[in-house]
């Protein structure tokens, strides 16, 4: 399989509609963090909290159903026990965690350099993902 990164432009957009379909299964606190420049691995980084093991689960297949046609194929997903789900799509990577892991792991002040999106603003969810 070969994984090539995607126009920064296609990528942040994807980003913001993968966090608006994770707040549409429920997650909450839903942040992308812009990373360009900083991580050599990833261009965005989306962190959310879930409310069980069964709808974290459920909330990453369907950011992995929904990025396959966009060209954003999973290059790994790895959940561990109900604690912290996680989708690496390349250029988008996608973490959904329970509150306690959330605010032990802090990866949003582990990554703080990074600029947060202000995709609620910046893009009114009017409609589903297209």
């Amino acid at each position: 399989m070969s994984v090539t990164k995607s126009d920064t432009k296609l990528s942040r957009q994807f980003a913001i509609d993968a966090a608006r379909l994770l707040v549409n299964t429920r997650c909450h606190n839903v942040v992308v963090m812009d990373v360009t420049g900083i991580s050599p691995v990833t261009d965005f980084l989306i962190f959310a909290t879930g409310t069980s093991a069964r709808q974290m689960k459920t909330a990453c297949d369907e950011v992995q159903e929904f990025g396959a046609p966009r060209g954003f194929q999973a290059l790994s997903a790895h959940s561990d026990m109900g604690n912290w789900t996680c989708v690496d799509l390349v250029d988008v990577v996608v973490h959904v965690f329970s509150p306690e892991s959330r605010a032990y792991y802090d990866l949003e002040n582990l990554w703080g350099d990074g600029r947060r999106v202000n995709w609620q603003e910046e893009f009114p969810a009017t409609a589903e993902p297209a």
